[in-house]
């Protein structure tokens, strides 16, 4: 069984580090989901019997690990799901990228669209039928000219599907380890993960943020030279 790692819980959120490669929610491989895992740390801790109540607020790609925030009331689910929709759920990634970007800091935006049936998004015209526009800002943290890859920090503004993978990859900067969309690190887990969530508390309107990092080895060493706090 998958442990769960709980960074903060009340009465109507649950955060957790979502483990690298475990579905957000339950899909056709049957794998255990992050969903199920709630359900049955719930169930454990509070010996609830019957059906517990998780509602599912974002999603995270399955190959990538971080911060998420699930609701334990339905009350919980509406106002965070609106939070979502008002962008106040702020989402904040680390990746590793390829090359050297010539800027930075910046913002990408596009056109992005989504092909059901190979389950793949690309960067599109504005008018074209079905597209979706995406933003997303970023800053390079740090470049290793040995291995030509840079340590990027992304702010999503959209919160498309493969958004970020597919906006760095149109650049040239596909993220290390990608298996759809790069070039680099084949058979290497992708080099990105949400380390960081802000979001209105669904009870008291406060702005919490909730931090998690992957460990600060192989692709992630870059990390050692970082002050996290400054990130």
């Amino acid at each position: 069984m998958q442990d769960l790692k709980v960074l903060y819980e009340t009465n109507h959120v649950i955060v957790i580090e979502k483990p690298v490669n475990v579905p957000s929610q339950g899909d056709k491989t049957g794998d255990i989901d992050c969903l199920s895992l709630i359900k049955d740390y719930l169930k454990e801790k509070y010996n609830k019997p019957g059906n517990v109540y998780v509602g599912l607020v974002h999603r995270l790609d399955r190959p990538v690990g971080g911060v998420m925030v699930f609701a334990k009331t339905s009350k919980a689910a509406s106002r965070l799901s609106e939070a979502v929709r008002e962008r106040e759920l702020i989402k904040e990634y680390l990746l590793v990228a390829d090359g050297k970007f010539e800027e930075q800091k910046g913002i990408m935006e596009d056109y992005l669209k989504k092909d059901e049936r190979t389950n793949l998004s690309k960067v599109v015209k504005e008018d074209t039928k079905d597209a979706k526009y995406a933003k997303l800002e970023y800053e390079v943290l740090s470049y290793r000219e040995d291995n030509d890859i840079s340590l990027v920090k992304v702010k999503l503004d959209t919160g498309r599907h493969h958004q970020i993978r597919v906006q760095f990859a149109s650049r040239g900067h596909s993220l290390y380890g990608d298996q759809k969309y790069g070039t680099r690190g084949k058979g290497k887990q992708i080099a990105l993960y949400a380390f960081r969530l802000t979001f209105p508390d669904p009870v008291t309107k406060e702005m919490v943020t909730f931090t998690a990092l992957p460990e600060a080895n192989g692709t992630w060493s870059m990390l050692k030279n970082i002050e996290v706090d400054k990130i």
